[in-house]
């Protein structure tokens, strides 16, 4: 098996701007708790290829809401690798739990980001039966797979990336 990542924490400081970016003005000392709080993400059983990214609080969402989660984490993934993310698959079998981008895709180069490369999950309860997600704080909630990929011969990108979502386009 290939070791190819490394998962890590943002700083406080990267955290808890993008928290209250997310989430509005808390206290210094809640966010610095919930900063303390995160687990880096682990696999289940040794069969596993998804890391579980877990919950930073109690996460609940109504039929057709969506929310926005700073995980806190990072990853340090070598060249030609990627970091694909998924909703756990339960909560996407039960509730038609769904990422808002589809699938979210964390390239190598976004760890050195200005935003120090901070993972963040935007997801939509789609439910159709009118059903409630409750997920615990500390709870698996979404999933990633290390995934290796190939670029055409002709490709000559010098391109360097800055930021999150759609940055890529600036």
């Amino acid at each position: 098996m290939k070791k190819i990542a490394k998962f890590e924490k943002v700083s406080l400081v990267q955290f808890k701007k993008d928290w209250i970016d997310t989430f509005g003005e808390t206290s210094s000392e809640n966010i610095e708790d919930i900063y303390n709080s995160i687990n880096l993400p682990k696999r289940a059983t040794k069969g596993s290829a998804g890391y579980d990214f877990y919950a930073p609080i109690d996460i609940d969402m109504l039929p057709s809401t969506s929310i926005k989660v700073p995980t806190g984490i990072r990853a340090k993934i070598e060249e030609n690798w990627m970091l694909s993310c998924y909703p756990r698959s339960g909560l996407g079998f039960k509730f038609r739990l769904q990422l808002d981008n589809t699938v979210g895709i964390i390239d190598s180069d976004y760890y050195n980001s200005s935003n120090e490369g901070h993972i963040m999950i935007k997801m939509t309860n789609d439910s159709r039966n009118n059903k409630s997600v409750h997920v615990d704080k500390g709870a698996g909630f979404a999933q990633g797979i290390f995934i290796e990929y190939g670029i055409t011969v002709d490709d000559d990108v010098t391109e360097l990336r800055d930021g999150g979502f759609g940055s890529t386009n600036k």
